[in-house]
């Protein structure tokens, strides 16, 4: 009932996911990040423990490949998993377990993974990656370009009713974390938030890390000039 992407940015070293759902609130139970470390998907008949546990493994050094292989084959109930993972070096790897739900399907390319359960074409992961890799700009741009061309392949094979967008980038926290947990039309809806929170995403950095030298609130009582 899922399809998603992890992907590091090679210019920026960011690394942001999307990801949507027939199910609600999708982003809040299978998103996992991590500022020096590297991102994961859990999902499929999902575990919200996984992504945890495969970001403690990368913050030991492992790569992603070794880090998931690990996961595997110490865990129970895998064959009812889907992971993606990416490290802070773009290696990737994907565990699609043989219970996973309906028509399957991953893809992994130079720095992006993708995968889903119950889709309505195995080639959606593929439009994942591939969108990401044609696309340029704000990574968040270059993860909602990529959920579009998901989408337009024919996405899940039931209505998405939730969606995320998650960038980490070095700052200790994510920079970007725009989530849709039920709608009619969550691809809209992301875009709208993309579009709303893009331009002020740099001034809340700013605000964290220098607030006194950060541009004005904005608010009433704010009396800066």
């Amino acid at each position: 009932m899922t399809f998603s992407l992890v992907a590091r940015d090679g210019a920026t070293g960011a690394i942001g996911a999307v990801i949507c759902s027939s199910s609600p609130a999708v982003a809040a139970r299978c998103v996992h990040l991590g500022d020096g470390t590297g991102g994961v998907l859990s999902q499929n008949v999902t575990d919200p423990r996984l992504g945890p546990r495969l970001l403690d493994l990368l913050a030991q050094g492992l790569t992603a490949p070794i880090a998931l292989a690990s996961l595997v084959s110490s865990s129970p109930e895998m064959q009812w998993r889907q992971l993606v993972v990416v490290d802070t070096s773009g290696n990737t790897a994907i565990h699609s377990g043989s219970n996973a739900l309906g028509i399957v399907g991953e893809h992994a390319e130079g720095g992006a993974a993708a995968a889903g359960n119950m889709l309505a074409t195995p080639d959606v992961p593929r439009q994942l990656v591939e969108a990401w890799h044609a696309s340029s700009g704000a990574i968040e741009v270059r993860l909602l370009a990529a959920f579009e061309a998901a989408m337009t392949e024919g996405g899940e094979a039931g209505p998405v009713h939730s969606a995320g967008l998650s960038v980490i980038d070095g700052h200790g926290w994510r920079v970007t974390d725009l989530r849709v947990d039920w709608s009619e039309d969550p691809l809209d809806d992301l875009r709208t938030l993309v579009e709303i929170w893009l331009p002020q995403r740099d001034a809340y950095i700013s605000r964290a890390l220098t607030p006194d030298a950060s541009p004005t609130y904005g608010v009433p009582g704010d009396s800066r000039v």
